[in-house]
């Protein structure tokens, strides 16, 4: 399955994420977890070490690559670059190892004012979407930027299902309203929303009447938890701070439902 979370920024997302994919890895699942956040936080929600998330290279400036995949230097613009890059050997080269049996790929952004055309870099993102094989017991499960702007590149082009993650607050809401009217430009086959940082029956409630109101499928509610911040704090995953937290167990029901969804063959 190849899974793409989105939302607003600060519906948590990453935390989400990363939980997410270290459960499919315990499940027996191969899978990749892929940073298209800029702010590249991905590796700590996963459980990778500062010491080896700091040292990450994104693919963003792995300029002979992006040259030798598309034909053009990363930062120029005009001229004629490949489309349809191969990307099938990416993730075992690039990719960092990290537990659970889970690789990540960090994509990256510009880092600079005036560094020029991200054009030949989203053809990789997108082409790496598209086209990486996923097989029986694969699971690819992508952060996305936070907001829209990453579905005005489509990125999210190939992927089984989109995730976003809402929060009971109306800001987050019209973000998902405005996600759902792209990503059916975008033809992406399956939307469904998961309600983070629930405190109450009468935030459900609402959830529910917005998510039938939208026509979004509610896929999960997970609740608010003040260990997610204390684990941020600390530098350490979720999953390893309080693994036997109602927000872990939220996201391993998640797992589930997906599981059920999209059944290996």
């Amino acid at each position: 399955m190849k899974l793409a979370v989105v939302g607003k920024g600060g519906v948590g997302k990453t935390s989400i994420t990363g939980t997410l994919a270290r459960q499919l890895g315990r499940e027996g699942y191969k899978t990749l977890a892929i940073d298209v956040d800029p702010s590249m936080n991905l590796a700590y929600s996963l459980g990778i070490s500062s010491n080896i998330a700091s040292k990450i290279t994104p693919l963003s400036e792995n300029h002979s690559l992006i040259e030798e995949r598309t034909g053009a230097t990363p930062g120029s613009s005009g001229g004629v670059f490949s489309l349809n890059p191969t990307v099938n050997d990416i993730a075992e080269k690039y990719g960092i190892s990290g537990p659970d049996g889970i690789r990540l790929l960090v994509m990256g952004t510009v880092r600079s004012a005036g560094a020029g055309c991200m054009c030949p870099t989203n053809s990789l993102a997108k082409a790496l979407v598209r086209h990486l094989m996923v097989s029986a017991k694969e699971a690819v499960v992508m952060d996305m930027e936070a907001g829209l702007e990453h579905l005005g590149r489509g990125t999210v082009r190939g992927v089984d299902a989109m995730l976003c993650v809402v929060e009971p607050r109306m800001q987050s809401i019209d973000t998902a309203r405005r996600i759902k009217d792209l990503s059916k430009e975008l033809g992406v086959k399956l939307l469904l929303i998961v309600g983070n940082k629930m405190k109450n029956n009468s935030e459900h409630v609402f959830l529910k009447k917005v998510s039938a109101e939208l026509r979004i499928p509610l896929l999960a509610t997970i609740p608010y938890d003040e260990s997610i911040e204390q684990a941020d704090m600390a530098r350490v995953a979720p999953i390893d701070f309080a693994p036997d937290s109602p927000v872990v167990s939220a996201i391993e029901s998640l797992k589930s439902s997906l599981i059920m969804k999209f059944p290996s063959t």
